[in-house]
């Protein structure tokens, strides 16, 4: 399958995921309406935004910037396969 190119297929797309989410948001809200639950599904969202920019921007910018990634599958594999650098021996309990 080719990636999408087209500018306005790729806004649709991402006015059909706000609406998605706002749509979902607004059940949980009416089937819970309460402060708590509406501050919990805030900081829920945010939490999973701040993952996701994580997952796709920081990790191609500032940590791997040779690295593309798909999708979150692709993110997980590269996390489960990347080379992992040697650990540093813990500070020793005594001062020679």
């Amino acid at each position: 399958m080719a990636d999408l190119q087209s500018p306005n297929v790729l806004y649709f797309k991402g006015v059909l995921m706000l609406l998605c989410g706002g749509l979902a948001a607004g059940l949980v809200i009416a089937r819970l309406p309460d402060w708590s639950s509406v501050a919990l599904l805030a900081i829920a969202i945010w939490g999973f935004c701040r993952a996701y920019y994580f997952a796709f921007y920081v990790i191609q910018h500032y940590i791997d910037p040779g690295y593309r990634f798909a999708g979150l599958l692709a993110f997980v594999q590269y996390l489960w396969r990347r080379p992992h650098p040697p650990h540093d021996p813990p500070p020793s309990a005594h001062s020679d």
